[in-house]
C-alpha cells in the first residue's frame, strides 16, 4: 500500500497534471490563437479599427520581411503592351495574357497566338500562309526563337536573351522570352 500512496502523492504534486494540465492547455491554445496572423484573403494586414488608419498600413518592423526589399520594376518593352505595334512586322512588346498578334509575314499576313503564359513559362503558335509553327518553353531564362520564311519555318527553344534578335534577309524572326513574373517579352523582327 505504501507504493500506491507514494504514486498518488507524486501525481498530486506534479505541476501540469490532471485539471491543471487541461486548463493550461486550453489557455495556451487561446493565447496562441489570439496572437495569430490575419485571416484576410486579400493579403492586407488586419485593420486596427482606427478609422484614421488605412487598411493597407503595415507596422514598422513587420515580421513578413517585405520591408526594405525593393519591389521589382515592371517588365518594360519598347512598344509597351500594344499588340498593334507589331502590324508592320517589327516590334517589342510585353505580354502577360493569352493574346493573338497580327503582323506582316514573309508570305503575307501572319499571326502569333499566345496559348499559355505564366511565371517562367510560355507557349505559342505562329501561322503564316500554309505554315504553322509552335514554340514553348518553361524555366528561368527560357524561351523560343521562330524564323518564318516564304516556304517554311524553323523553331528553337531553350535559354534565350531578351535582346532584340538580328534581322535575317527574306525572313521574320520571332523571339519570345518567358519572364519570372509571368510577363514575356515578344520581339518580331523583319528589318
Amino acid at each position: 500500500m505504501t507504493s500506491v500512496r507514494g504514486t498518488r502523492g507524486a501525481r498530486a504534486q506534479q505541476p501540469g497534471s490532471g485539471r491543471t494540465a487541461a486548463v493550461m492547455a486550453v489557455l495556451t491554445a487561446l493565447t496562441v490563437a489570439g496572437c495569430g496572423g490575419s485571416d484576410t484573403t486579400d493579403g492586407a494586414p488586419p485593420h486596427s479599427g482606427n478609422p484614421s488608419e488605412p487598411r493597407s498600413a503595415q507596422p514598422s518592423g513587420s515580421p513578413s520581411g517585405d520591408l526594405g526589399t525593393p519591389a521589382k520594376p515592371p517588365v518594360s518593352a519598347a512598344d509597351g503592351r500594344d499588340v498593334r505595334a507589331c502590324a508592320d512586322g517589327d516590334c517589342e512588346i510585353a505580354v502577360s495574357e493569352r493574346v493573338t498578334v497580327g503582323f506582316k509575314g514573309p508570305a503575307g499576313p501572319a499571326t502569333l497566338t499566345v496559348n499559355e503564359i505564366g511565371p517562367n513559362k510560355v507557349m505559342y503558335t505562329v501561322k503564316s500562309g500554309n505554315n504553322r509553327s509552335q514554340g514553348g518553353a518553361s524555366g528561368p531564362g527560357q524561351g523560343c526563337v521562330t524564323v518564318l520564311r516564304d516556304h517554311g519555318s524553323s523553331n528553337s527553344c531553350g535559354r534565350v536573351s531578351t535582346v532584340r534578335p538580328a534581322a535575317q534577309p527574306g525572313a521574320v524572326v520571332i523571339l519570345m522570352a518567358a519572364g519570372e513574373d509571368g510577363t514575356a517579352i515578344l520581339h518580331i523582327v523583319s528589318r
